[in-house]
C-alpha cells in the first residue's frame, strides 16, 4: 500500500478530511493522493501557492513574517497547513514549503525544506528537512515526507481515540 492510500484509509474509517497546501511541490502531493481510487471520500482539494504572495492571499500566513523570514520557514509551512485547513474546510491540513533548487532561497540551501500538517484539537506538527539530490528527488521527497508526516500524527490521534473509547487507560 502506498503512503498515499495508507493516509486516505485512515482519514476514511475516521471519517476525516485533507486538504493540501503545496509550494515546492508544486501539485505533486495532491497527484498523488488522487491517484488513489476513493481519494475523493477524503481529500478536499489543494492549493498550490508557489508564488510567496499567494501563500499570504490565498493561505493567511503573516506577511509580516514572508516579509521577514522569506516562504521557506517552518512557521510559515506551520500556517500554511493551517491556512489550508481552514479555507478549504478540512479537517487534517498538509504543507510544504522549501527550496528544490538550483538555486539557494531567502538565504536557505538547495534542499532545505519544511513540511507541515494541522488538525483537529490543535494538533501541528513541523518537521525540518535536509534532503540531497537534484530538483526531482527533493521534490520527491517531500511528498514522501509530509504523507509519513500525516501518516504519523493520524497514528498518534488514532491511539489517542482507542484509549477514550476503551474506559481510558
Amino acid at each position: 500500500m502506498t503512503a498515499a492510500a495508507r493516509v486516505l484509509e485512515l482519514l476514511m474509517e475516521r471519517g476525516e478530511t485533507l486538504a493540501v497546501a503545496e509550494s515546492l511541490t508544486g501539485g505533486l502531493v495532491a497527484a498523488e493522493l488522487t491517484s488513489v481510487p476513493g481519494a475523493s471520500n477524503s481529500f478536499r482539494g489543494s492549493v498550490t501557492a508557489y508564488a510567496t504572495p499567494l501563500k499570504r492571499e490565498l493561505l493567511g500566513v503573516d506577511g509580516a513574517l514572508l516579509a521577514e523570514r522569506g516562504a521557506v520557514d517552518p512557521e510559515v509551512a506551520r500556517q500554511m497547513a493551517a491556512g489550508v485547513r481552514r479555507v478549504l474546510g478540512a479537517d487534517w491540513g498538509m504543507a510544504t514549503t522549501g527550496v528544490a533548487g538550483p538555486e539557494p532561497q531567502d538565504g536557505k540551501p538547495v534542499g532545505t525544506v519544511y513540511v507541515a500538517v494541522a488538525g483537529p484539537d490543535g494538533a501541528q506538527n513541523v518537521t525540518t528537512l535536509r534532503l540531497n539530490g537534484g530538483r526531482a528527488d527533493i521534490r520527491r521527497e517531500s511528498v514522501r515526507s509530509v504523507l509519513a508526516l500525516l501518516s504519523a500524527e493520524l497514528g498518534k490521534h488514532a491511539s489517542a481515540q482507542d484509549t477514550e473509547q476503551n474506559g481510558g487507560n
